[in-house]
């Protein structure tokens, strides 16, 4: 059966791009149709950003301010990369672990389908819930907490996080593949909580303690928060090539290990 399924693995089917198209939306869609009817992993992933927006900068500090910008504008930048992070983290690691213990990767590998649409569905999905999050956070700055933004820095704003969605996606394939079914939601919460404290998401980065601020600087929610920070008129004024670099080789780390652990289950299933 090994063999077999191996053999399927190795033989390259020829496509046309179109129909490769094809197969990635097709598998992007139901990836997607099968977390939105997953009302722990929708529920949870939209409303903790949401929730806690409403409480500490609608509710508590609406009419404070961080540093010369409003407490509701500082927050949609720094609770959109809390959102995005869960989204992408808790889309790839916890489904991709699920995937692996039902044995459904094996299956996915049997099949003539492209072998990183499955991947591809899953970074997919990440970015997808990433901008729901970001553009309700913005609907509710806008609405009730007197957020003033022009049409393209929002625009600028939601693309920034929906891009930086991906090192977190690329993070959740790594946990994904060296974390239980069962043990994958702790995991991705024990780093996943830890690093939006100390990258100052929570509580801003001035206010942290200085250990912590030192700490923040090699966390890659820190780049993605000063980046969103830097267009909402409320960052640290560094260099945003610096905090791309930051984020782009902190991505190719985690797909590397990413495949390390990939290449180990193929050595398990095929060796």
């Amino acid at each position: 059966m090994s063999t077999a399924a191996a053999a399927l693995t190795n033989t390259e089917i020829e496509r046309s791009t179109s129909h490769n198209a094809t197969i990635f939306l097709k598998e992007a869609k139901y990836e997607f149709l099968k977390n939105l009817r997953l009302r722990v992993y929708t529920a949870s992933v939209i409303s903790f950003p949401l929730m806690f927006y409403v409480l500490f900068g609608l509710v508590l500090n609406a009419k404070e301010a961080i540093g010369g910008t409003g407490v509701p504008t500082y927050l949609i930048a720094t609770y959109g990369t809390f959102g995005v992070m869960g989204a992408s983290l808790f889309g790839t690691a916890s489904g991709l672990a699920a995937d692996r213990g039902l044995g459904w990767l094996q299956v996915k590998r049997a099949s003539p389908m492209p072998p990183f649409a499955y991947f591809t569905a899953k970074v997919v999905l990440s970015m997808i819930f990433s901008a729901i999050v970001v553009s309700l956070l913005l609907v509710l700055g806008i609405s009730f907490g007197g957020v003033r933004m022009p049409l393209g820095e929002m625009a600028k704003l939601l693309g920034t996080l929906v891009a930086g969605s991906l090192p977190f996606s690329a993070m959740g394939l790594a946990i994904g593949y060296f974390a239980g079914p069962n043990s994958a939601p702790a995991a991705i919460n024990l780093i996943y909580l830890p690093l939006s404290f100390c990258s100052g998401l929570w509580v801003p980065y001035m206010f942290l303690p200085k250990l912590v601020r030192q700490i923040a600087l090699a966390l890659p929610p820190y780049h993605l928060s000063q980046l969103a920070l830097g267009i909402v008129g409320a960052g640290r004024h560094e260099s945003a090539a610096t905090h791309w670099e930051v984020l782009f080789a902190f991505t190719l780390i985690c797909l590397g290990v990413a495949r390390i652990g990939f290449q180990r289950d193929q050595g398990k299933l095929y060796g």
